[in-house]
């Protein structure tokens, strides 16, 4: 079995309790089957359930990494039908709500800002061989994510589709545009650019259920052992710790659908 691929006992059936969010497949950046009409959605070949937090760089990296390993899966089986399901994790949950100011999370968390760039540097190297060009000097406040993360869980509730696409739009915010993702305005404006209601979006964020929803859903990653994002797990029954390139993810993706034939 390859290095951080694991079976799943009590984490799988946590996820597959979970009614944060809706089994429409994604988008076709995987090349995908959406079989959904009218009347008739039958279960997904294929579930992906990734728990990641929106300001983990390895989660940006590591979602890379899986479009590529599922645009393969779709290339070898064009009918697959795939769903990804994105799940609430904060690196940071004990920051205030507003955040604070990145130097000062720099020099509590690596020292300073001169150990930081080391560090990231090999994560902007990694960056570049995936498509995304990092840019850290443009982030100048470090975000406590729960709204973040709320916004998702309702996004994904209105269409998943466009789900990804938030996701998506998230990351780049933050990591390349250097956006303030603390700011519910802010976050509004990303949810608008990926298809959303953009008024709609900010209104979710007062929803106190829902709210309520992602901080257990983040409290409960932690309590299986989650303690390191990003997290995937595939049909209930295989995980992958870390942002492992696309052929551990391949292998894992295989083993879960073995596991899961052995089952019906």
């Amino acid at each position: 079995m390859s290095e951080g691929l694991r079976p799943l006992s009590r984490l799988g059936d946590m996820l597959r309790r979970r009614r944060l969010t809706a089994r429409q497949p994604r988008p076709q950046t995987a090349r995908m089957n959406t079989r959904a009409n009218a009347g008739h959605n039958p279960a997904p070949d294929l579930v992906v359930d990734v728990i990641s937090d929106v300001v983990c760089p390895w989660c940006y990296i590591g979602k890379r990494k899986l479009e590529t390993a599922l645009y393969e899966l779709g290339h070898a089986e064009p009918h697959l039908d795939v769903s990804v399901r994105w799940h609430a994790f904060q690196l940071n949950p004990d920051l205030p709500p507003e955040g604070m100011p990145r130097v000062e999370y720099l020099a509590a968390k690596f020292g300073g800002a001169r150990s930081a760039a080391e560090i990231y540097a090999r994560v902007k190297s990694v960056g570049v061989e995936v498509g995304i060009p990092f840019d850290f000097d443009r982030i100048v406040r470090q975000p406590n994510t729960l709204d973040a993360h709320t916004v998702i869980a309702w996004a994904q509730r209105r269409d998943a589709r466009l789900a990804d696409a938030l996701v998506e739009g998230l990351f780049r915010a933050y990591f390349i545009e250097g956006r303030l993702l603390n700011d519910p305005a802010e976050l509004a404006r990303v949810a608008g650019e990926a298809g959303f209601s953009a008024q709609e979006a900010q209104s979710s964020l007062i929803s106190v259920s829902l709210r309520s929803e992602v901080e257990a859903e983040d409290r409960e990653a932690r309590g299986v052992g989650i303690n390191g994002v990003p997290f995937f797990i595939f049909n209930g029954r295989t995980a992958v710790a870390g942002a492992h390139d696309p052929g551990t993810l391949l292998e894992a993706i295989a083993a879960a659908r073995i596991a899961s034939q052995g089952h019906q």
